[in-house]
C-alpha cells in the first residue's frame, strides 16, 4: 500500500497550485494533509473512491489536519483526547484492520521557543497516545513533526542550534519516542541520504536546497520490515513543504 503525507500550507492555496494534479497522479491509498488552514466547506474538493476526514482548529485559517482513504476506517478518532490539545485539529486516527494511521501536524515552538514549554507538555502527551494505539495494533504515524532529528536533517546545523525544530529538547523528544519502539522510515531505509521536504520561502532557499527534512513516516518497529520504501517528492511544488511518503505490505 502506499502512504502519502504533504503539509499544504493552506488547502485552498494549493489546490490552486496543481494539487489534484499530483493527487490524482500519486494514487495513493491513504493520502494525509496538514496545516489545512480551512474549516469545513470552504473548498470543493470530492476525488472518487475516497472517503475523507477533515479536522479543523477552532481558530479559523489556522493548523488543521485531513485523510484521504480509499478503504473505509473501523473508527476515526479527532484528537488525543486531551483537551488542551484538542482545538488545533492536530491529530486524527484512522483504525484498520491489521494498523493505526495517525496523521498528525505538531505544534511549532516558534521563534526564541516561545512555545517550547506548550511544546515538550505535547511531546510526552503524544508519545503516550502513540503508545497506548501500539499496545493494541502497530501505528503508522505521519506528518509534520517540525524537528529536524540529526544534523545530518536540515542544511545548516550550526547556525540552528537553538532555532524552532532543531532546539536539543525538541530533538531529545523525538529520539525519545523512537526509543519507545518506533522507526523513522526513511533515516531506517537510507541512513545516510540527505534530502529535505521543507525550505523557507525567504532568500530562494529552495532553489538552493537550503532546506529541513522534518516530514515523516514513523512506524512501529515491529513492522518495520514491511516497509518497501520511504521517499521524499522534493519536485512536487505546491507548498513551502514536499509530499513524502512510503511503500508498505501491511
Amino acid at each position: 500500500m502506499k502512504f502519502i503525507s504533504w503539509n499544504v500550507n493552506g488547502f485552498r492555496a494549493c489546490l490552486d497550485k496543481g494539487f489534484e494534479d499530483f493527487f490524482k497522479a500519486a494514487d495513493a491509498d491513504f493520502f494525509s494533509i496538514q496545516e489545512s488552514k480551512m474549516q469545513p466547506g470552504q473548498a470543493e474538493f470530492n476525488p472518487d473512491g475516497y472517503y475523507q476526514y477533515w479536522y479543523s482548529a477552532d481558530k479559523k485559517g489556522y493548523s488543521g489536519t485531513a485523510v484521504f482513504a480509499k478503504k473505509e476506517p473501523i473508527s476515526v478518532k479527532y484528537g488525543i483526547g486531551i483537551d488542551q490539545h484538542d482545538h488545533e485539529g492536530r491529530a486524527i486516527t484512522l483504525e484498520y484492520e491489521n494498523f493505526y494511521l495517525l496523521n498528525v501536524y505538531t505544534p511549532n515552538a516558534q521563534r526564541e521557543l516561545a512555545r517550547l514549554d506548550y511544546r515538550m507538555g505535547w511531546e510526552d502527551d503524544l508519545r503516550e497516545y502513540i503508545k497506548c494505539l501500539d499496545a493494541v495494533k502497530p501505528v503508522i504515524y505521519c506528518g509534520d513533526l517540525n524537528v529536524a532529528h540529526n544534523e545530518i536533517d536540515l542544511k545548516n546545523p550550526k547556525t540552528n542550534r537553538r532555532s524552532a525544530g532543531f532546539s536539543d529538547e525538541e530533538r531529545a523528544k523525538f529520539t525519545q519516542l523512537l526509543d519507545s519502539g518506533f522507526t523513522d522510515t526513511f533515516r531506517y531505509l537510507y541512513p545516510d541520504k540527505i534530502q529535505y521536504s521543507w525550505w523557507s520561502y525567504m532568500r530562494q532557499a529552495r532553489a538552493k536546497d537550503i532546506g529541513w527534512r522534518i516530514d515523516y513516516f514513523v512506524v512501529s518497529d515491529r513492522i518495520k520490515g514491511k516497509v518497501k520504501d520511504s521517499f521524499i517528492l522534493g519536485e512536487v511544488m505546491g507548498s513551502d513543504h514536499c509530499p513524502v511518503g512510503i511503500e508498505i505490505d501491511i
